[in-house]
């Protein structure tokens, strides 16, 4: 029987998590998210490899790197593949029976020593991704809605759900997880994984809580406290898996209207599991995303730029107080700032690609200051854009609505989310 406990003014419930039967090869069952690693398909050969015929949840989801490459015959193969392994999984009881509550995360990685979350189910219908809403639950960048429909094929075939979806809170404080974790460990709660993961990209451990516990108690509260403080009823942005969430409350929206009044309240699919973090984890980087344009000379790119920031104080090789500022890269030459006095958005990225949207310009997205001047050679111009700062973040969403796409990177692909627990969604 499925089960949870719905906190609805926090958007939360505390559904029943599966996590693998005792046994299981955890290093082998926990997979990276399915949207990393799209132009290296031999990381994926080598995780196939390693998995071997082990249990893993790489055998019940959709790697995107395939999505590039397969036929649509391929890929519906695939899907097919995915239901059926699902099926024999719980026949054969792959999973150890439920746990109603929530999982603590310690995360640690070859860059930082711990980064800690909480997984709990959010409720579908408090999210939004569109620009300007004001849901509980909001999107952090631009949803593009031709990557839904493959997703929501996925979900709509599958019993089960498995996240790599990462929310954020602003909890300066650490009121919600860290202090969670501080009675979990005064409170000597036991690890349910505790393991190294696969392709060198760390280790993991958590600890469950149980729906009825003080720690759990403490956790609802403490979130109940955030909300309070937030000035226009935001709790948590979406840092990672935007699509993936949008999919989960696509499916939700496609079944909702054959559920009578009561199961539409309570009904598992309503909810998407979700690992929550808090902003201001130390393990937690936000990183700038670049761009290069292509085929444009600093020249022509000035040119253009004088243009369009025509009524907003451009100037170029000056960083003036109260300015925005993003940087030209090209070989050869001298980095040159360019400055915007009256910007016509809150973010360098943001006034820089509406620019670059307007122009149609031929442009690549690129992480880390090195790949952009590598790619900045003779007829490319680069350009580096300033660090998102996390004090701002919130603030940011609640004045524009979304970033513009490819604002930030959180961390290296390396540290984005393993699939490990599960969730019924079939009701």
């Amino acid at each position: 029987m499925i089960r949870m406990k719905i906190y609805d003014n926090i958007a939360v419930s505390a559904a029943d998590i599966l996590l693998p039967a005792p046994g299981t090869d955890m290093k082998k069952w926990a997979v990276i998210a399915c949207d990393q690693y799209t132009s290296e398909p031999e990381y994926w050969e080598k995780a196939d490899s390693f998995v071997g015929t082990a249990r893993s949840s790489l055998r019940i989801v959709l790697p995107e790197v395939y999505l590039g490459t397969d036929t649509e015959e391929q890929i519906e193969g695939r899907l097919q593949d995915i239901r059926k392994n699902i099926d024999s999984y719980i026949s054969e009881g792959a999973w150890d029976k439920p746990m109603e509550g929530f999982i603590l995360t310690d995360r640690s990685t070859p860059v930082h020593p711990s980064r800690k979350g909480i997984v709990l189910a959010v409720d579908l219908e408090q999210y939004s991704f569109e620009p300007g809403n004001k849901e509980k639950i909001r999107a952090t960048e631009g949803t593009v809605l031709s990557r839904i429909p493959p997703r929501v094929k996925i979900r709509s075939n599958a019993k089960v759900e498995l996240p790599h979806i990462m929310l954020l809170i602003d909890d300066p404080e650490d009121s919600v997880i860290g202090s969670a974790w501080d009675k979990a460990v005064a409170g000597s709660l036991p690890f349910c994984y505790d393991t190294d993961l696969m392709g060198d990209a760390g280790h993991i451990k958590g600890v469950y809580v149980e729906s009825s516990s003080p720690v759990a108690d403490g956790i609802v509260s403490a979130l109940e406290g955030l909300l309070e403080k937030s000035a226009d009823g935001m709790l948590f942005a979406v840092g990672d898996g935007n699509h993936s969430l949008a999919s989960a409350k696509k499916h939700w929206e496609n079944i909702r209207e054959s559920l009578d009044e009561d199961m539409r309240k309570c009904h598992p699919a309503r909810f998407a599991l979700a690992e929550v973090v808090n902003i201001h984890d130390k393990g937690l980087d936000f990183e700038p995303i670049h761009r290069v344009v292509f085929n444009m000379t600093r020249e022509k790119f000035l040119e253009e730029a004088s243009v369009f920031f025509k009524d907003n104080g451009m100037k170029t090789g000056v960083r003036e107080d109260g300015c925005q500022v993003f940087t030209l890269v090209n070989e050869g030459e001298e980095d040159l700032d360019v400055s915007l006095a009256n910007p016509p958005h809150s973010l360098s990225v943001g006034s820089v690609q509406m620019m670059l949207d307007n122009i149609g310009a031929e442009v690549d997205y690129i992480h880390g200051e090195d790949s952009v001047r590598k790619l900045s050679t003779k007829g490319n111009t680069g350009i580096l854009l300033p660090d998102v700062g996390k004090d701002s973040f919130f603030d940011t969403i609640a004045a524009e609505g979304v970033f513009p796409r490819k604002t930030f990177s959180m961390g290296e692909a390396f540290e984005k989310r393993f699939y490990l627990e599960a969730k019924r969604i079939d009701g």
